[in-house]
């Protein structure tokens, strides 16, 4: 944030130092600050800024053995209290702030990263001028949007670059809403997609390779349904040598689940979707609107399961289908961090720009901590709010970032009241 005083800035060794770019900030592996440009006595430099309160901390934190940090062109210390050499045993250049920075910005950063409150600066949040909040949510949106995408582009090269692939495995994990996203993935990863739409014209046979190598066809006796599967599965996993894939359903969770989540459920409701559109990431990608998402989504399933949440168990009242609630979540979670990821990859700002307006157009999320800034007068209208409300906090607030939060660094200005 560059609150202290630039005149005569020296290296410790004693070279004059001119800030000609701070560079942006690095929120992954590495130096803290990247594409810095400094004059450091006679020479211009471009590299990385690396941030300590002491030195030390280098050596504390291994730097010198990371070669990320080799290209590091000034040490910015609140207290030089040894000096650092690079691999090549050159020395990095320090900034030592200790007697620079005001003494009220040190009060005000104490008092924030000691707050006992999850939010640190809630007492003096309503305060702020209105446009640094909003400058601060577009900012952690953007951030959040740009690391989901880089989960995505992750498990995009683990899939050989295959889209269809990345998608049917990130919709399944998100199928599991939370409780039952670990196991939904794995089974994603144990059944390959182009297995599965080798039988995606036949919904029962999507639903025997499902629901048998989740483990759910375990039992030697059930209804009909459930024994019909078990006899479909059989077969298809001799067809395709599935065996050995299989996992258990002890790896499921029921316990305090409404039956509407129950993972038996949602494994029929992500059949009824494989089954109904075949070529899924092409028709989520020619999607335009939340209108028209939801309706990807709405998929009726197979009619047992409108009188069951799971086998041999029929239900008293009728069984809906996915709830709008939880299509909203599946475009929130899986769509648009695919959107993102895939405008990224291809270079096309459109996808980026339908996420953004889509999120702009659902309704925001609702849990605890969406809640507290709510009673803090930060309105969350919209998915945009939410999702940047989230980032704020969980990468923000909870790691108390002050410093590299716009709100924090408002608070902590010298000529701020």
């Amino acid at each position: 944030m560059q609150y202290f005083n630039k005149k005569d800035l020296r290296s410790t060794a004693g070279d004059m130092i001119e800030i000609l770019d701070s560079g942006t900030l690095n929120t992954h592996a590495g130096p803290d600050f990247a594409s810095a440009r400094l004059r450091i006595g006679e020479m211009e430099w471009m590299g990385s800024v690396e941030v300590h309160t002491h030195a030390s901390a280098w050596i504390e934190h291994h730097h010198e053995k990371d070669k990320a940090y080799d290209n590091v062109i000034l040490h910015l210390v609140w207290q030089n209290d040894c000096d650092i050499y690079r691999n090549d045993r050159t020395l990095v250049p320090a900034l030592e702030l200790k007697g620079r920075v005001d003494e009220g910005l040190i009060k005000t950063y104490r008092q924030l990263v000691g707050s006992s409150f999850s939010i640190p600066c809630q007492r003096s949040l309503p305060g702020v001028p209105e446009l640094i909040k909003i400058s601060m949510m577009e900012k952690a949106l953007f951030q959040r949007l740009q690391r989901k995408a880089g989960e995505v582009l992750t498990m995009f090269g683990d899939n050989r670059n295959n889209w269809e692939e990345t998608f049917y495995q990130l919709l399944g994990r998100n199928f599991g809403f939370k409780v039952n996203a670990e196991p939904f993935f794995q089974l994603t990863r144990l059944l390959p997609l182009r297995m599965l739409m080798k039988q995606g014209d036949k919904l029962e046979h999507l639903e025997a390779l499902l629901f048998g190598q989740a483990g759910f066809l375990d039992p030697t006796r059930g209804d009909d349904y459930f024994l019909m599967l078990k006899r479909e599965h059989k077969l298809l996993s001799q067809k395709y040598s599935l065996q050995q894939n299989k996992m258990s359903k002890s790896q499921w969770r029921f316990l305090r689940l409404r039956p509407a989540n129950f993972p038996s459920l949602r494994l029929a409701q992500f059949a009824a979707v494989l089954h109904r559109h075949q070529n899924l990431f092409s028709s989520v990608m020619e999607c335009s609107g939340v209108k028209d998402l939801l309706n990807l989504f709405a998929v009726p399933t197979q009619q047992y399961w409108t009188h069951h949440y799971q086998f041999a168990r029929k239900s008293k009242g009728a069984v809906h289908d996915l709830g709008q609630s939880s299509g909203e979540n599946i475009i929130i979670n899986t769509v648009i961090p695919v959107w993102v990821a895939y405008g990224k990859q291809t270079d096309q700002q459109g996808y980026i720009d339908r996420a953004v307006e889509v999120l702009q157009h659902l309704p925001a999320e609702e849990n605890k901590i969406l809640r507290t800034w709510n009673a803090l007068g930060i309105k969350v209208q919209t998915a945009f709010d939410s999702q940047a409300l989230l980032e704020l906090f969980n990468n923000f607030c909870e790691p108390k970032g002050c410093l590299n939060c716009a709100i924090g660094t408002s608070l902590m200005h010298p000529g701020h009241d």
